[in-house]
């Protein structure tokens, strides 16, 4: 992908490295996706097998973010063309980032001071579609001072984390070894029953937060992805129903605010 690009450097032969890419939100669909007079890749194939960070999501184009809704589900960008089509891959890990408002100070109503058809017109950039394509939706609160300064305890290193996480990726590689794939989040609808088998406690708590929260089916399954993940950095075989709850809680935020 990189030498149909022109950029791969001339000391390497190869990439070999996992790509990071971050494009600016003015970015356009063409850019992102490829295309062009003479079509090459663009930047979500660039990212493939690693990660795409979009930065300030809701300022981008809002046909630029619609754009992600096929690649994120194919693992693949299909153009055509009057000359032929053309397929790239888009094996991607999606990060995006954005602020709760257009001035950034959102849910603190003491300094932001956006109307509520402001931040419904900022939020709804984003639609359900896509939002059903996204496993982990997160509010970050604002940094501390005493974290600035180092104050507070430190967190856990980098490299423990980087540990368990290794632990929980080779955990899926022999569970996954007579399938044609590696990780949960590749699980299609009949092996999540095959593999994630859930209790009867387990299958009412999910239940119950399919009704409440308004889930759609590709929601359900991601959620279920997600406590299947949880489950392994824990060592734990059987999904239970604390797995449940924690991948509800990574799913709770966007309906509650995006509503």
């Amino acid at each position: 992908v990189y030498s149909i690009c022109g950029l791969l450097p001339r000391e390497k032969a190869l990439v070999c490295e996992r790509p990071f890419r971050s494009p600016h939100h003015t970015t356009s669909t063409q850019a992102l996706t490829g295309g062009g007079r003479v079509p090459k890749p663009g930047e979500i194939s660039l990212a493939n097998r690693g990660i795409l960070f979009l930065d300030e999501f809701p300022e981008f184009n809002k046909s630029t973010i619609e754009v992600l809704r096929q690649p994120l589900e194919d693992k693949q960008i299909v153009l055509s063309r009057v000359h032929g089509t053309y397929v790239y891959p888009a094996n991607i890990l999606l990060a995006i980032a954005m602020n709760g408002c257009p001035c950034g100070n959102a849910p603190d109503r003491t300094k932001c001071k956006c109307t509520q058809a402001d931040i419904r017109r900022y939020l709804g950039r984003i639609s359900g579609p896509i939002l059903d394509r996204i496993d982990i939706c997160m509010e970050m609160p604002r940094v501390k001072y005493e974290e600035l300064t180092g104050e507070l305890k430190s967190n856990e290193s980098s490299a423990d984390i980087r540990l368990r996480v290794e632990a929980a990726v080779e955990r899926q590689r022999v569970r996954y070894k007579d399938e044609k794939i590696l990780f949960n989040s590749q699980l299609s609808s009949k092996q999540i029953n095959k593999y994630c088998r859930l209790g009867k406690s387990e299958s009412d708590l999910l239940e119950e937060a399919f009704k409440t929260l308004d889930l759609s089916a590709r929601s359900y399954h991601r959620l279920i992805k997600v406590a299947r993940t949880i489950a392994d950095f824990e060592d734990c075989e059987r999904i239970n129903c604390t797995h449940i709850s924690e991948a509800i809680s990574y799913r709770s935020f966007d309906r509650e605010v995006w509503k």
